[in-house]
């Protein structure tokens, strides 16, 4: 029965004693709805059938676990759906599973319900728009098994299978069939490693994905084992022998190409929760007896309520939303997944979000003077058959004059893709007062277009270099205030075309502001929770399925009661939440801390940065070398050739063969070579497992860097463009995606050479300024401790210092192993370490961990204090503040669930350290493009990757450059907050961002 509780803190990372689940929910709604014969409500006939099936996999799954065994149970679970909406592969390929009939009409009712049976069984529900379910798989397997964590992948998707590996399981709980290296090569003719690359060239006819013509999956794995992999095989394909397959992948290579865009699994979403805080929980027996109940569920509901001691004749039947089914009476609400803004986390109104992982925010109330300010936004109907289109001149400086006269205008754009640096600008969309809204037609076509776009323009539309100059000077007129939600979008759409937008307000930035951690902050969450309105979802616009189209070619009577209701939506949503800035004293922190962060991170996602394809070329092809020297030697020591990435050969080598000790068997019967394993045997010196290790990061730094990064590059700027989320986080920590720059590894020689490949143009120097423990000194000042105040003050080593008042030894002539420990326990207080997450990092026994952490407590008491101190104000209030006034709110936190308590204290105490040294970096980046500017310095900020800045600065200005950008970090909290502590950054400048580091 999985029922284990993780004790970690949701910033720490997993530890190679966790197993993470992660449920294919798409998989089991389907097999589910197919398995069963139709199924109804008896009280009202709602088809029920598919949540039926549902929740009895989902019981049986908790209950027995993966297999019948006993141990080895799970410790983070979640199930994982796909979004109902367009996704980043529609933009690459239109066709992209465009044969893919729209759900069954019964079936339809249910995914909602669905969504809420996961909730209804305390498991995680989690969904992402623009994104499919196996892409979020990817991304928590990729970062579970990263931190050395085992995951199982439950599903019988032949697509993850790619995502197999060391520490990647999967198995099919239907066929009750597990998937290993093996069986993937039974099913493909190659290793997981090269799964996509033959799926590539096969191509798939469910998913509508081209491949090559004539060639099958044989074939494919037969020209992948030759050749390696696509690139190669493409470059060589004049030399095959076969007439028909040489002309084919000649004619086809960039066909192939796109396919395997298609078919690769993106491993970096941006997801609103780590797989750390996927813990499982104990079962809610009252909630799931109320919520089956309520769907007459007789057996089932029996079961649990046997199971989990819940009284079932007391408990009342949960009250059910509904969506897309009409109730005999007609009065049903139709279906709505939802849509969530590019740049935010979250996706449709079922997404879960770090501060609330029942997906609402029970528990918390509407302020007073939102109330008022939601019923006056919604004393105007919104009628979308009110909406303008303008299709002139006149008309359109009609709308410019209105907003001028009222002196604020709701804005918003419609494009042909989410990337902000590529999307042709299809329309605008204005409003100016609730209900009075409209929308401005520019670049819609007849639909015709071929795979790449097309088509011709539409009559009837101002041409976009007109409609341009008379809507420019609105957009930046300073005495308009333009509002939108996620700014950040249109400003670098707009920017592209000439036009720089301001002043501004975004409706994102301001729910973030006010509400961080409740709820999403997404137009259709909003729109739902202050409006109590359901804005028109994108698939009844745009379509879906195989009449999936993008904005350009919908007709513009269906786009404009689309577009001009976003307008309308946002200009209320101001009206709602900009009063409550002053109600609650928060104007400070959206007005400092949220608004002028827009502009400075447009600017520096326009910017982008350089990168040398031919290292990372060179790169790629070093650690094929690297790889390819390292099987060697491995097989030479273990005296046999075998697949150095399959884990059961490795085991049987390392344990049956070899004898080494410490082996220990899965369920499954194969012996384990995690990556704790396998450290803990280089360790005692064994050379193998130690080759073994190398072998795996090599294999990891091609695949995610070297041989990704390129794809990134921008066709026209030749650049890399990374998208920063600002309302992704509680804490106000920015993430950044599309790539994931903030994890490239930094800690090995191999890893910082991904770097290297960062570069300054030509006559340019990369700066890098880092701040120094920036964290750890935020803490200082907010606990007030003397003895690391003192420290920081006098320059001192912090983490000799701290191991010489823990341990009593002088700091000259230090162990390093001593200062290794106490620089373990001064970041690990910081996230609410345990003694077991100490062991594990040290490698010692629970007991002496937990003896180091009391120790430490009692070195410096001022810690404590502050912990409980926190959770005191946390539980009494349901937020804790940085020390800008920001707010990270927890409103289950005084939930009856003790373990989940636990977690929302931790995550509390950390929220204030975390969110503080946030609000310094951003207050910095505000100021510093004013601070270079007025200096006559041309020095350009490129990115902004966790407490570092990097610049790129002509080479004659780079030494007033560092003491410019030193001075701005390290004066950064003030005059708001006059730290106790010292700010230290170090700033170097170097032609590659590595060297520079």
């Amino acid at each position: 029965m999985i029922r284990a509780m993780s004790t970690q803190d949701p910033a720490s990372a997993l530890s190679p004693d966790d197993h993470l689940i992660l449920v294919d929910g798409s998989t089991f709604i389907f097999r589910a709805y197919h398995a069963l014969p139709p199924l109804t409500r008896k009280s009202d006939g709602l088809p029920v059938g598919a949540v039926a099936g549902f929740c009895n996999m989902l019981w049986k799954l908790l209950q027995e676990g993966l297999t019948p065994e006993e141990g080895d149970e799970p410790t983070h679970m979640a199930v994982i759906f796909d979004h109902s909406s367009k996704t980043f592969r529609s933009e690459i390929y239109p066709e992209y599973k465009a044969q893919r009939p729209e759900p069954p009409e019964d079936l339809i009712p249910q995914f909602g319900l669905i969504r809420e049976a996961t909730r209804a069984f305390c498991v995680h529900s989690i969904e992402q728009e623009g994104f499919e379910a196996d892409d979020l798989i990817a991304t928590y397997a990729r970062a579970a098994a990263a931190q050395g964590a085992r995951v199982t992948i439950v599903s019988g998707d032949k697509d993850l299978m790619q995502l197999i590996g060391p520490r990647v399981g999967m198995i099919d709980t239907m066929k009750n069939k597990i998937f290993g290296e093996p069986e993937v090569f039974e099913k493909f003719g190659v290793g997981p490693d090269k799964v996509i690359e033959v799926q590539a060239l096969a191509g798939d006819s469910v998913d509508n994905v081209p491949g090559v013509p004539g060639i099958g999956l044989k074939t494919a794995a037969l020209l992948v084992n030759e050749f390696g992999d696509l690139d190669t095989l493409l470059a060589k394909a004049d030399t095959i022998k076969q007439k028909k397959r040489r002309e084919n992948l000649i004619e086809f290579a960039e066909q192939a190409r796109i396919s395997k865009k298609l078919v690769t699994l993106k491993d970096d979403v941006p997801v609103a929760l780590p797989a750390s805080a996927l813990a499982v929980t104990d079962l809610d027996g009252t909630r799931a007896v109320a919520f089956l109940k309520a769907l007459e569920f007789t057996t089932l509901t029996r079961r649990v309520g046997e199971t989990t001691g819940a009284d079932i004749a007391e408990i009342e039947p949960a009250e059910l939303v509904i969506k897309g089914w009409h109730e005999p009476d007609g009065k049903g609400r139709q279906m709505d997944n939802g849509r969530t803004p590019a740049g935010t986390a979250g996706g449709g109104d079922n997404t879960t979000t770090a501060a609330d992982p029942d997906g609402g925010s029970a528990g918390w109330q509407p302020q007073t003077v939102a109330d008022a300010a939601a019923e006056a936004a919604k004393a105007a109907p919104v009628d979308a058959s009110a909406y303008e289109t303008v299709t002139d001149t006149a008309r359109l400086s009609a709308w410019i004059a209105e907003a001028a006269e009222t002196g604020y205008v709701a804005v918003d754009t419609e494009t042909t893709s989410l990337d902000a640096m590529q999307a042709d600008l299809v329309g605008v969309s204005l409003a100016t007062a609730p209900g009075r809204a409209c929308y401005i037609p520019l670049g819609h076509v007849d639909g015709d277009g071929d795979l790449l776009g097309g088509g011709d323009l539409i009559a009837g539309q101002i041409p976009l270099s007109e409609a341009l100059a008379l809507l420019k000077p609105m957009l930046e007129d300073p005495g308009i205030l333009k509002i939108a939600q996620n700014l950040k979008y249109d400003w670098l759409v707009l920017q592209r075309y000439g036009i720089e937008v301001g002043p501004h307000d975004d409706t994102m930035l301001l729910s973030y502001a006010l509400d961080a951690g409740i709820g999403g902050n997404g137009m259709d969450a909003l729109s739902e929770r202050w409006l109590g309105h359901t804005p028109i979802p994108f698939k009844e616009v745009a379509g879906s399925g195989k009449s999936m189209i993008t904005f350009d070619k919908v007709p513009i009577e269906t786009a404009a009661a689309y577009a001009a209701e976003d307008a309308d939506v946002t200009l209320r949503l101001w009206q709602v939440l900009k009063p409550r800035l002053a109600a609650e004293r928060m104007t400070t922190v959206y007005e400092r801390l949220e608004r002028p962060m827009v502009p400075v991170l447009a600017k520096m996602e326009a910017r982008g940065i350089a990168i040398d394809r031919q290292m990372l070329s060179r790169l790629s092809g070093d650690f094929a070398q690297g790889m390819a020297r390292l099987e060697a030697e491995i097989h030479e020591l273990a005296g046999e050739p075998f697949n150095v990435g399959s884990p059961k050969q490795l085991g049987d080598i390392l344990f049956g063969k070899m004898g080494l000790p410490g082996g220990k068997k899965t369920k499954t019967g194969a012996w384990s070579t995690s990556a704790s394993v396998l450290d803990d045997l280089a360790a005692e010196g064994h050379e193998l497992p130690a080759r073994i290790v190398e072998w795996r990061q090599l294999s990891k730094l091609k695949s995610t860097y070297s041989d990704a990064l390129p794809g990134f590059v921008n066709p026209e700027t030749r650049r890399v463009h990374t998208s920063y989320s600002l309302a992704a986080t509680t804490t106000g920590r920015l993430s950044s995606s599309e790539p994931n720059l903030q994890n490239i590894p930094v800690r090995t020689e191999a890893g910082r050479k991904i770097r290297k490949a960062f570069i300054a143009e030509k006559g340019n120097k990369l700066l890098s300024a880092d701040y120094s423990q920036i964290e750890l000194r935020v803490l200082a000042h907010m606990a007030d401790i003397e003895q690391l105040k003192q420290a920081f003050a006098d320059g001192l080593d912090i983490h000799a210092m701290t191991a010489s008042e823990m341990f009593g030894v002088p700091i000259e002539g230090m162990d390093p192993m001593v200062r290794r420990r106490a620089k373990a326990i001064n970041f690990g207080i910081i996230y609410g370490i345990s003694a077991f997450g100490l062991a594990a990092q040290l490698g010692i026994s629970r007991g002496e961990a937990s003896d180091y952490i009391k120790t430490y407590f009692e070195r410096f008491p001022g810690i404590r204090d502050y912990m409980e101190a926190t959770k005191a104000f946390v539980h009494a209030n349901g937020y804790v503040e940085t020390i800008f006034g920001r707010r990270a709110h927890y409103p289950e936190v005084n939930t009856k669930n003790p373990n989940m308590r636990a977690f929302y204290e931790r995550a509390a105490i950390n929220a204030p350290i975390q969110g503080s040294a946030a609000d310094i970096l951003r207050r910095a980046m505000v100021r510093m493009d004013d601070r270079l500017a007025a200096s006559k310095l041309t020095a350009r900020m490129l990115l902004q990757v966790h407490d570092e800045l990097i610049f790129e600065v002509p080479e004659a200005e780079v030494e007033p450059t560092i003491s410019l950008v030193r001075d701005v970090m390290e004066s950064a909290a003030e005059p708001a907050v006059r730290l106790s502590v010292p700010l230290q950054v170090d700033a170097r400048a170097a032609d590659n961002w590595d060297e520079a580091h």
